[in-house]
């Protein structure tokens, strides 16, 4: 069995259900005999853009807050490449906020 990689990644509520679709499709949270397995919870984004950014939201120089959802999730180390290829591809910004680690499962 592969190794299994925790997935965080933060999104505005507007792109939420596209990006769970997109990096479910991709791989991330399959768990046994279910696929798209994920937690999310609301929270608060805060941002300001620097020169030479292109923001999805806000403009440069000035501090911004945008309602998000925290998305969880577990991933293959195989599949890990295509899952974060679909969350860029997903994602508005031009730099998604997402983090990823190694986690002890229960496989």
């Amino acid at each position: 069995m592969s190794q299994l990689h925790a997935l965080v990644v933060y999104v505005p509520v507007s792109h939420s259900e596209s990006l769970l679709a997109a990096i479910g499709d991709a791989g991330a949270g399959r768990i046994g005999d279910y696929s798209h397995c994920s937690f999310t919870t609301p929270g608060t984004g805060r941002f300001t853009p620097m020169p030479g950014a292109q923001p999805f939201i806000g403009a440069v120089g000035q501090g911004e807050t945008v309602p998000e959802i925290r998305v969880e999730c577990v991933v293959e180390t195989d599949l890990l490449d295509a899952v974060v290829q679909a969350l860029r591809s997903a994602h508005p910004y031009e730099e998604p906020a997402f983090m990823t680690w190694p986690v002890n499962g229960w496989r």
